[in-house]
């Protein structure tokens, strides 16, 4: 059978005052929760010279910010019994969690520290440049549909973004500056370009007010 049509009156919308979108939709009785950013930015606002930057700094998110080491996103979440993902795509990248009820809290200190203190060192730079190389040789260089996928983008696309791909040119890759990620941060990891939604059992009213205690205070750059 198919499932019912989502009803849109559920769901909670609000601004907070820095531009941060929130979208709540309440589903009691689950225990758990999934928490999605989605940050208006993919590799079709990048330039030639500087292609893949948005999938690398995707793996640069999980590194460490003001109160939260290189690693310890996951290890805190984990901890908690909750699980992360993230993802690039032309037009959005998007970190998402699933999570106990009980534990967001915990995901909203988390999510929040990032977007707020990311730690960018030219340690860890260049530790994921390597991991993003070796998923372009494994998904791409190594592979015959990776890199027809490619090239026909590139050539059916000719006058758009769209023509480079999401992971970018190799030779971009390798290129990428700590500098260049400093931008990046400043330019659109900020509340006003971003988007926070939660779904699950929770309370929209307690939980808007722990989303506005947690995300009120970043500057909307």
């Amino acid at each position: 059978p198919r499932s019912p049509a989502l009803d849109l009156e559920r769901v909670a919308a609000h601004v907070l005052g820095n531009g941060l979108r929130v979208r709540l939709l309440p589903d009691p009785g689950s225990g758990t929760l999934s928490c999605y950013t989605f940050f208006q930015v993919g590799s079709r606002n990048e330039r030639l010279g500087r292609t893949g930057i948005s999938h690398l700094f995707e793996h640069m998110m999980f590194n460490g910010s003001e109160r939260y080491g290189p690693k310890e996103f996951d290890r805190v979440l984990e901890a908690r019994g909750g699980s992360s993902n993230a993802y690039t795509s032309t037009d959005v990248t998007a970190y998402y969690e699933d999570f106990a009820a009980e534990a967001l809290p915990t995901v909203l200190d988390l999510e929040s520290d990032r977007m707020r203190s990311l730690r960018i060192t030219p340690e860890t730079l260049e530790q994921e440049r390597q991991v993003v190389k070796e998923e372009r040789r494994l998904r791409t260089d190594n592979s015959v549909f990776g890199l027809m996928e490619e090239q026909l983008e590139a050539l059916v696309f000719q006058a758009h973004p769209y023509r480079w791909p999401v992971i970018g040119w190799m030779e971009d890759i390798e290129r990428i500056a700590r500098e260049d990620c400093l931008e990046f941060f400043r330019t659109y990891y900020a509340p006003g370009n971003a988007a926070l939604y939660l779904v699950g059992d929770l309370d929209p009213e307690a939980t808007l007010r722990q989303v506005e205690e947690a995300y009120g205070g970043i500057p909307a750059g």
